[in-house]
């Protein structure tokens, strides 16, 4: 039995719960004007000084406006109305744009980094003034540290609003994008102190090789934020579950119906950010007749969209089960 639930486009819950549209969508042009501006700025730093952290965290804020303008598109493409060809909506397109931009903070990012790095331990390099570098530098922390902080507000207001912590709504939030910009905020700024460690060591020493060492912590430190953000984002694009401890709550939103026995077997399906589809097998009394069975999962789809405002299909199949369609495997003739 289908029953669709015309849900507004809201959060999941506390567990699963997404960022509004509208704030994620702020957080990202502010990242994303905020790093090309610093690439420009690390660009010209760079070429200054010579130093390869520099040109590396250059091609890391150029990766990072890549990316932002990526999860741009994916907040665009992902709220798209359903339509025939589509009929639970776009909200998985979400996770495809920003998989992409996982895939330009790897390539870019990282590969250029370390490639810099490996070149300047090997052939060394050419000292400049590292005076512009160190402008740059601190202009950048200053304006990466407050894109940060604009993902660190929504985060906890987010938090707040579901009655969890900012980690724990970071490690399971369906919306990738605030979360993107969070790690890539927070690895920027971690990357400014290698690139300023690395530049400050060059020039007490005389060692290009300091240089390098930093530009290739700066690529491993960006490999391991797209790593991360890669595979949260193909887990939810393939479709992934809720926590089982919100699937818990789910279950006895339906187990609470007089008619109901037993649901022995629940899947439920991310389908986009702070969006979500129900199906479930339902055990009801023997007893029940048909308009029974009828209303009660009408007050089921009532009850799951009036406290999960993420609900938005909820499908009920009125028999027992474990859920797992049997079929007989006949071996191919020949």
């Amino acid at each position: 039995m289908t029953q669709p639930a015309p849900a507004p486009d809201h959060e999941l819950a506390k567990d699963a719960g997404g960022g509004g549209e509208s704030e994620s969508t702020g957080t990202v042009v502010v990242a994303g004007l905020a790093n090309l501006g610093i690439a420009i700025a690390k660009l010209i730093g760079g070429l200054l000084s010579h130093s390869s952290a520099m040109l590396s965290e250059a091609a890391h804020s150029l990766a990072d406006t890549i990316t932002e303008v990526l999860l741009f598109i994916a907040l665009k493409r992902g709220t798209k109305a359903p339509d025939a060809k589509h009929p639970v909506g776009y909200g998985r397109e979400t996770y495809f744009w920003a998989l992409l931009a996982c895939l330009a903070t790897f390539t870019l990012g990282a590969g250029f980094s370390i490639w810099q790095g490996v070149s300047t331990i090997r052939g060394g390099e050419e000292q400049g003034s590292p005076l512009v570098s160190y402008i740059v530098l601190a202009v950048s922390f200053v304006l990466e540290g407050s894109s940060l902080i604009k993902a660190i507000r929504q985060v906890r207001s987010e938090a707040r609003k579901w009655g969890t912590t900012s980690r724990r709504y970071l490690a399971q939030t369906t919306d990738t994008t605030v979360k993107a910009v969070t790690f890539e905020d927070s690895a920027a700024l971690v990357g400014l102190v290698l690139a300023a460690l690395g530049l400050t060591l060059e020039h007490l020493t005389g060692d290009p090789v300091w240089d390098g060492v930093a530009a290739i912590a700066i690529g491993i430190l960006l490999l391991f934020v797209a790593g991360a953000l890669g595979r949260a984002n193909v887990s939810l694009l393939i479709g992934q579950s809720i926590s089982p401890r919100l699937q818990a709550e789910l279950k006895a939103e339906i187990m609470a119906l007089p008619q109901v026995t037993d649901v022995p077997f629940m899947l439920t399906t991310v389908i986009g950010p702070g969006q979500l589809i129900v199906s479930a097998k339902v055990d009801f009394e023997d007893t029940v007749t048909v308009a029974d069975v009828e209303r009660a999962s009408d007050e089921a789809e009532r009850r799951l969209v009036a406290r999960h405002e993420g609900v938005r299909y909820v499908f009920l199949d009125p028999t027992p089960g474990d859920g797992r369609a049997r079929a007989e495997v006949h071996p191919a003739d020949g």
